[in-house]
């Protein structure tokens, strides 16, 4: 399973008798899912159908369903009553025809009123209530594919983007800063500049500085930027709705990388915190768009 967009469009269109209709639904980020319906008056239960098909295939997401119809201009349907013509030709078989007068002609007898008829071409209304349902039902289905292909591609870029937060996470904890040896001889330095500075109780001094470095170390940031890495990895295969939980996980590696960058004491380390945070953010901007 793939997680999917919340961005997404959909239309389907069609003709059924004098009727022109057309079918859209667009979607974009909401933190819950909602269905807004527009269509013509008279047509509000075949609406709420379409909004019910939709809200049964999505978990997250603004859509805003529309319904719009047109009717032709159709030219009359003419019938010929072959009955009342059949008997004009029967009564004229009948009378004497007096001298010098024509028979009458077939375009003659066309005129004769009744003859010809014409009746306005009518929709069916269960044919377009038929056509209406069906083709919102391959609305959603069209929907949810491209939410679905938009996902994959927003997928691919989130497992990039996590692969970056976890590289990131190596350089700060292979950072020469965090090196013990480097630690020590940036806490003496510090030290013997402060004991030149005044008469300080070495011990005492001594336990203040190594309080400063346990307060110092990125050990536990480190720690929990990897564990969010893979629980963001876990939950991007097993797909589904699972926006929410990206979008909690993003808070958490911005909360880390924060602590990570207060934390740093040394131009490299503060560098990788503050591109981590660049990563971050690209990172939470993506999975807003996630179902």
């Amino acid at each position: 399973m793939t997680i999917a967009s919340m961005t997404g469009f959909a239309r389907e269109a069609g003709v059924t008798g004098p009727v022109h209709w057309a079918w859209e639904v667009k979607s974009v980020n909401g933190r819950g899912l909602e269905v807004r319906v527009r269509v013509p008056p008279g047509f509000e239960a075949v609406g709420e159908e379409a909004r019910t098909r939709i809200q049964k295939r999505l978990a997250r997401g603004q859509c805003q369903l529309t319904l719009t119809l047109s009717r032709t201009e159709t030219m009359p349907r003419l019938r010929i009553n072959e009955a009342l013509l059949a008997s004009l030709v029967d009564a004229l078989g009948r009378l004497p025809r007096p001298e010098g007068v024509q028979p009458a002609s077939l375009d003659g007898l066309l005129q004769v009123r009744g003859v010809i008829e014409s009746e306005e071409v009518r929709e069916d209304a269960a044919a377009l209530q038929a056509d209406l349902s069906a083709a919102a039902g391959r609305l959603a289905d069209a929907l949810v594919a491209m939410r679905e292909s938009e996902g994959g591609a927003l997928a691919a870029l989130i497992a990039e983007q996590l692969a970056a937060i976890a590289a990131l996470a190596d350089a700060a904890d292979a950072c020469p800063a965090r090196q013990p040896e480097a630690i020590r001889a940036r806490l003496a330095a510090q030290v013997a500049i402060l004991m030149e500075a005044g008469a300080f109780d070495p011990a005492r001094l001594h336990q203040e500085a190594v309080l400063l470095a346990a307060k110092a170390d990125v050990r536990e940031e480190i720690d929990r930027l990897r564990t969010h890495v893979a629980a963001a990895r876990a939950l991007l295969e097993a797909g589904g709705a699972v926006g929410r939980r990206l979008d909690f996980l993003a808070q958490e590696f911005g909360r880390e990388a924060n602590t990570l960058c207060a934390k740093a004491n040394d131009v490299a380390l503060s560098r990788i915190g503050l591109d981590l945070k660049a990563v971050v953010e690209q990172f939470r901007e993506q999975v807003q768009n996630v179902e």
